[in-house]
């Protein structure tokens, strides 16, 4: 199991090496030539490529200041965790919070930790014969694949907010029922086959709804949001509490559950996903159809209209 794991790093691997420099960490360095040789590569138009690099160079230059604007390759990442952590702006401050709340929730929902011990979750309901619990869990892989490419396909259309609300709530009210047919079952003699579907199904919506909200947008919006002399540090700061609480998660699931019983843990994570999404709704602004330099605007409360339909004029040339 733990050797088959290989097969798809060492394809990762191969497949980074063709994976050309990111254009903005080409202009951060000064490499301007090389830069636009990429963006003509995953653009659709020369105009819209140089376009792209205008609008990337200006916010390199805003962003690493006239210092060192001259001369992008001396820079190494001064100053990044002060301005961060100890005095950052207002607008930093936002990212952050967005940032780090976003990655907190999609491991608080205890996504990780359903699928880990959804055996002993379904043990718990009366399901014994190990092949039904293949069985379930063969489901549940489907329902998260097959959302997955979903949002896929859809993120760019219906953008990141509505997606990443309807993904919340989804996973709320899944994990509500899921709470309430587990209480029921608990105190059922009789298991009776409805209750336990129920339970199925509902713990099949959750990892869907996760799989079309917080489990692709978490990663899209991290990395969309901070500008470019923060983007590395802010990044791994907000991945590194996702990691962090996604071990707290795994490794007191089946404690607490102990405590307050398999349903009792559902309804905290129902009501963790209902926090999550009055979060959502009032911290995280939209970013569709925006560049990652017009993003930075949101979080400054300023009007990027105009650039939008400029970029959107370009794109169609």
């Amino acid at each position: 199991m733990l050797g088959l794991a290989a097969v798809p790093a060492i394809a990762i691997g191969i497949g980074v090496t063709a994976m050309p420099e990111s254009p903005r960490w080409l202009v951060m360095k000064g490499r301007t030539h090389e830069a636009k040789r990429v963006l003509i590569k995953v653009s659709d138009t020369v105009q819209e490529a140089e376009f792209r690099l205008s609008e990337i160079t200006k916010a390199a230059a805003m962003d690493l200041g006239e210092a060192t604007s001259s001369n992008h390759s001396d820079w190494r990442g001064q100053g990044v965790w002060k301005e961060l952590l100890l005095n950052p702006s207002k607008p930093v401050c936002r990212i952050i919070i967005a940032a780090i709340g976003i990655n907190f929730f999609m491991q608080a929902s205890g996504n990780d930790a359903v699928i880990y011990y959804c055996p002993e979750v379904f043990k718990d309901a009366g399901i014994q014969d190990k092949r039904q619990l293949f069985g379930v869990n063969v489901i549940m892989g489907v329902a998260k694949a097959t959302f997955v490419l979903i949002s896929a396909v859809y993120l760019d259309r219906f953008g990141r907010r509505p997606l990443l609300l309807l993904g919340s709530i989804g996973m709320a009210v899944s994990l509500a029922v899921l709470g309430m047919g587990s209480k029921f079952l608990q105190h059922s003699e009789t298991k009776p086959l409805w209750a336990i579907i129920v339970c199925i199904i509902a713990v099949c919506a959750d990892v869907s709804f996760f799989s079309i909200g917080l489990g692709p947008i978490t990663w899209v919006y991290s990395s969309e949001i901070f500008p470019l002399r923060l983007r590395a540090q802010g990044t791994g700061l907000a991945i590194s509490v996702n990691r962090l609480v996604s071990g707290v998660m795994s490794m007191t699931f089946l404690t607490i559950s102990e405590k307050i019983t398999f349903g009792g843990m559902f309804f905290v994570l129902s009501g963790i996903m209902v926090v999550a999404t009055l979060f959502f709704y009032f911290f995280l602004p939209e970013t569709k159809n925006k560049s990652l330099e017009e993003v930075w605007a949101l979080f400054e409360d300023k009007d990027t209209t105009g650039d939008d339909q400029r970029g959107m004029q370009m794109r169609e040339m």
